[in-house]
């Protein structure tokens, strides 16, 4: 493929990845207004909750074939145009039923949708022979930060409809121009139509498929992270430190922009360090910025903590996708990104008990330990190649 052709495809991809974050974030603002909306109970909204993380984990585990088949740019488009319409639906809903009905669909395309560019990222990151994974993660947190910055400042005064009704309209319009620019562009990995091509039978030995588990494992690590810091974080500050609201709103923050910040960053590191030893780095760093703030005894101390520990996860989850794909092409990609979900999903019920038993910073401790896992892991791997 011609060199221009990767600029543009490397842009559109950039561009999903920045829609998927931006989308999800519109979303996940309005929870609160749409669970009045509903009548919904706390126990009644968290089942309707789980339709995105049961339509996700399903459609994952499906679309590795669907890529294989049909391409994973064209599974990209449908996966986005379903995104930007069903985000439109919670705020239509009456009942926690017809909400966890609709946020099944939601999930399905969100889960899709990941399998599908993170597919293509792979492929692009193999032709350019750089590891730019990263920056297509960093896009995904950019546009997270918009979304949700832009549904804080609607928020008092569009109602929930009107607010993911335009999200949707923004959507289908980024999705028509990013994905006319993607079709144009011939896939990397051809799709096969269902017919395994002569003499390149994939690579699904039990190495293989152990290989992968291990590469997911790593992005379970991070992912768990990231989701015990986003519903707990906060809480820790505000009940431990005597945080203010306000105050402790802004430990997510620090979190969230030191990811995006060492995602940014993230070509330049692989490029210097090598894939081994950024995980090692950002595993460790990730450990000790978290023990710090879990356990520091002072506000500034634990937002230091919090944005260490986003520096480190940055690009762990990157590189395992990334590892996984290039093994097992949008199979590994799929069961990478499966078992990170997952580990956003395991995070926060795990750290509530944890809570319960113990207390919260000791709770959060925990993610401490998983990136700890995921440094060892990055260890053992060390000598296993994917290219």
């Amino acid at each position: 493929m011609p060199g221009t052709d990767l600029v543009r495809l490397r842009l559109a991809l950039t561009a999903f990845f920045a829609l998927d974050g931006f989308v999800f974030a519109g979303w996940v603002v309005r929870i609160p207004a749409i669970k009045e909306q509903t009548g919904a109970s706390a126990s009644a909204l968290g089942l309707a909750l789980l339709g995105v993380s049961a339509g996700a984990v399903i459609t994952m585990t499906l679309t590795g074939r669907l890529c294989r088949r049909y391409g994973s740019h064209l599974v990209t488009v449908v996966c986005a145009v379903l995104l930007s319409v069903s985000v439109a639906l919670p705020p239509l809903t009456h009942s926690a039923l017809t909400l966890g009905a609709v946020l099944l669909v939601f999930g399905a395309a969100y889960g899709g949708i990941n399998v599908a560019f993170n597919s293509a990222a792979v492929d692009l990151v193999a032709a350019l022979r750089r590891p730019v994974m990263p920056s297509f993660h960093a896009a995904f947190s950019l546009g997270g930060m918009i979304g949700a910055g832009l549904g804080a400042l609607v928020a008092g005064s569009l109602s929930p409809v009107r607010h993911l009704t335009g999200l949707a309209v923004i959507a289908l319009l980024v999705t028509a121009v990013a994905g006319r620019a993607l079709m144009r562009c011939e896939p990397l990995t051809p799709a096969d139509g269902g017919r395994p091509a002569k003499g390149s039978a994939p690579r699904r030995d039990r190495r293989t498929r152990a290989l992968v588990t291990v590469f997911g494992l790593i992005a379970l690590c991070t992912a768990y992270g990231e989701g015990a810091l986003a519903d707990w974080g906060a809480l820790h500050l505000e009940q431990d430190l005597d945080a203010s609201p306000g105050a402790a709103a802004v430990g997510y923050l620090c979190f969230a922009l030191a990811m995006t910040i060492g995602r940014l960053s993230g070509t330049t590191l692989l490029e210097r360090l090598g894939r081994t030893r950024t995980i090692l780095v950002g595993g460790s760093t990730a450990a000790a910025g978290m023990l710090a703030g879990a356990l520091a005894p002072y506000l500034w101390a634990a937002l230091l903590g919090y944005a260490v520990t986003g520096l480190g996860l940055a690009n762990l989850f990157p590189v395992a996708v990334e590892r996984a794909g290039a093994l097992a092409g949008p199979s590994g990609v799929a069961t990478a990104s499966t078992l990170g979900y997952g580990g956003m999903l395991l995070g926060p019920p795990a750290i509530g008990f944890m809570a319960d038993w113990y207390s919260l910073p000791a709770a959060l401790t925990s993610v401490a330990v998983l990136a700890a896992v995921a440094t060892a892991i990055g260890f053992t791997t060390r000598n296993v190649r994917t290219d």
